[in-house]
């Protein structure tokens, strides 16, 4: 069985940083694509960050380039987001993503269950 558990969320000001965290089991990172999708209310879900270790690539939103950095740690089996400068418009739930594919874009194969990022202007 497949659990993506998140966790780091919080509430920061405007220009701060935070740093999510997704542990992966039944899911090993070295062979699957997985990155972070967001929802804010009343918004459509977005698809932040992805990154895939087989091929080596990391793909961002553009609203986000710049400011988030995903990575992962294969020891821990464990995928981050390093969100800095964070700005109003990034508050929303952020999910943690994974696919049964190798390679980014991700599709959406496997979901965690969510964890809430709330930025105070």
């Amino acid at each position: 069985e497949v659990q993506l558990v998140e966790s780091g969320g919080g509430v920061v000001q405007a220009g701060g940083s935070l740093r999510l965290a997704c542990a992966a089991s039944g899911f090993n990172l070295d062979d699957h694509a997985i990155g972070w999708f967001r929802q804010a209310p009343g918004k459509e879900r977005e698809a932040v960050s992805c990154i895939s270790t087989v091929v080596r690539g990391t793909v961002y939103a553009d609203s986000v380039k710049g400011r988030f950095t995903i990575f992962s740690d294969s020891a821990k089996n464990t995928v981050y987001l390093q969100m800095n400068r964070l700005k109003p418009e990034d508050t929303a739930v952020y999910y943690c993503v994974g696919d049964g594919d190798s390679v980014c874009p991700i599709v959406g194969d496997f979901w965690g269950q969510g964890t809430q990022v709330t930025v105070s202007s």
